[in-house]
């Protein structure tokens, strides 16, 4: 989140609000290290045999067994060590009008399939499909593994035809779930800094629930969760966004696309409106096949750590990983596009001095990228530009015409090229020069340009007390108490103040009551009225008639929630944004 102040006028400019996810385990024997959620272009699976309640797939070491019962993978082995117990690995999704819905538990069909792909490797795969009969909607889930590899691959497709209701509702969630139920997992990773071992059955035996999804463990102070991470367990702790993650292209939202990872189940979230992010509706026609997807499972010595297992995981990490593979079986899963029906594209991009992590993606054209869910048959793509040389390079890319956005930390404003055209089997080049954008002569600054408000107090500032020191921002919102930290309000001096301690990381409106434990009843005094302060030499605005203040926010969060559909009831879904310069109020910008 940044504000900068400007002389000369000029334009407005947006702002909006990156990583790979595992579970692990530690044992007395060995660590396994669970579950890198790689969405690749990935691979797995050979020997197929099938007994009357089940589909089972198993390629020594590594075996994963489907109940036809409920639609779920039911068992998975590495070397026979249990992955599952009484747990399960299955597709669920809100996407009918009820709401959410599992595929399997009605009048599903199944599919066995095998085969030997272009490298001579044999793989085995099981299809789930089952029309939710009230609506006709079809879902159906993908599972393949391949000799040799200790993973499993999969799609998860949706699709609905009905010209008599040709609208549905949106796509509010689709993902799938590994979630075990063993003692074998004890740790969370959700990206090389932010992980932690799970709660003990003592913390959790003693718990407090303070919010949704969120739990009060102080009362067990020397547990290990506790001690190294916080008082509060909550998912939301083990978010993050997709920047980090190379390959999304059959998802939404861009690099900036936020969601959870990890909390005791692996997520898989393809689609979700969590923090405001758009969803596709579902309309007649709709039809997309989301993936590949690909469970990743290794093991280690018992001095190996997590992430050394991790750093095992990341090398499928990658959109050409096994491309052979998935060329052999898009046959059987409809709307996969194989690598003749894509290519790379490749940048040089003449980067604004200062520019820092800079990145370009390819998404929907002519629309901002985070918005790319307005068109369900648009596929994205993102990688870093190097900051030295300004190449890039983006293998895969699905044949279609995009819009180049390149934006950086430090850098006010982004770069965008629509009518980028990708023809299949051609090698795109794309050369451009991108200048930072600017209203006059920059009179001060607050912040950083890069889509997160993290410099701020409580932003990224490790936290001291607890061992492995997260950023604060992960903690429960509540700790954080807004009227201890700043009992006369925030008052900000340009050139005195400092970011870190006297902004803080959220502009409240009001603080306390719903959902803040510690502090239940709402407090408004000195909240939402930020002051700043600055000085000016006469010679700065001197024949000058004109000024530009420029305020970029990471996110808003309104009464509209994560719909943003008008609703009469709640007066405050469209916010008026006030600010006020020298006594003068500019005209309100009104948040939706």
């Amino acid at each position: 989140m940044l504000f900068r102040y400007s002389g000369y006028g000029g334009t407005a400019i947006k702002i909006f609000p990156g990583s790979a996810f595992a579970l692990a385990q530690l044992s007395t024997e060995q660590q396994f290290a669970g579950v890198e959620l790689i969405p690749a272009i990935p691979i797995f699976l050979p020997t197929v045999a099938e007994a009357p309640p089940v589909g089972r797939l198993a390629q020594v070491p590594f075996s994963a067994t489907l109940s036809k019962s409920g639609g779920a993978i039911k068992q998975m082995f590495l070397d026979g060590q249990d992955l599952l117990g009484t747990g399960s690995t299955y597709l669920d999704c809100y996407c009918t009008p009820s709401g959410f819905y599992t595929p399997g538990s009605k009048s599903p069909t199944y599919k066995l399939l095998k085969g030997v792909d272009s490298t001579k490797t044999p793989w085995g795969g099981m299809v789930l499909s089952e029309v939710y009969a009230p609506t006709g909607q079809m879902l159906e889930q993908y599972w393949f593994l391949r000799e040799g590899e200790t993973g499993l691959h999969s799609f998860s497709r949706l699709a609905y035809y009905n010209k008599t209701t040709p609208f549905l509702r949106n796509l509010q969630e689709f993902r799938t779930l590994f979630r075990p139920s063993t003692p074998l997992w004890t740790d969370l990773i959700t990206n090389e800094i932010q992980y932690a071992p799970l709660p003990s059955k003592n913390a959790t035996a003693a718990q407090v629930v303070v919010q949704d999804a969120t739990w009060y463990l102080g009362k067990t102070p020397n547990d290990p969760y506790v001690v190294q991470q916080s008082d509060y367990f909550t998912k939301y702790t083990f978010a993050d966004t997709w920047r980090d993650h190379s390959v999304h292209d059959t998802y939404f939202g861009g690099p900036l696309h936020s969601d959870l990872v990890v909390d005791g189940i692996v997520y898989n979230y393809i689609v979700s409106n969590h923090h405001g992010d758009g969803t596709p509706n579902i309309t007649d026609g709709f039809d997309r096949t989301f993936g590949p997807f690909f469970y990743y499972f290794n093991k280690g010595a018992p001095t190996a750590s997590m992430a050394d297992l991790r750093k095992d995981a990341l090398k499928y990490y990658s959109p050409t990983w096994n491309t052979a593979f998935y060329d052999s079986i898009a046959q059987y899963v409809p709307n996969y596009v194989p690598s003749s029906g894509r290519a790379t594209w490749k940048g040089k991009i003449n980067l604004p001095k200062g520019a820092k992590k800079p990145i370009a993606v390819l998404a929907q054209n002519r629309v901002d990228f985070q918005d790319n869910a307005e068109d369900t048959k648009a596929y994205q793509y993102w990688a870093d530009v190097d900051p030295k040389s300004g190449e890039v390079s983006i293998p895969s890319v699905k044949a279609g015409t995009y819009r180049l956005t390149v934006y950086a930390e430090g850098i006010f404003g982004q770069f965008t090229q629509d009518d980028i055209k990708i023809e299949a089997g051609k090698t795109r080049t794309t050369k451009a020069k991108w200048s930072e954008e600017s209203a006059g002569t920059e009179i001060w600054r607050i912040g950083t340009p890069d889509k997160s408000s993290g410099e701020y107090k409580h932003g990224y500032e490790r936290e001291p007390s607890k061992t492995l020191h997260p950023e604060q921002y992960r903690n429960y919102w509540a700790v954080h108490d807004f009227p201890n930290d700043f009992p006369e309000g925030v008052t900000f001096e340009v050139g005195k103040s400092k970011e870190v301690e006297d902004f803080n990381y959220v502009h409240w409106s009001v603080f306390g009551g719903y959902g803040n434990s510690i502090r239940t009843t709402p407090y408004w005094e000195n909240v939402n009225n930020w002051t700043v302060l600055f000085d000016m030499k006469k010679k700065q605005f001197h024949k000058k008639d004109k000024a530009t203040l420029t305020i970029q926010l990471a996110g808003a969060k309104t009464a509209a929630g994560n719909t943003d559909i008008y609703n009469a009831s709640e007066p405050y879904s469209n916010l008026p944004y006030t600010v006020v310069v020298n006594g003068k109020e500019l005209k309100p910008w009104i948040i939706p």
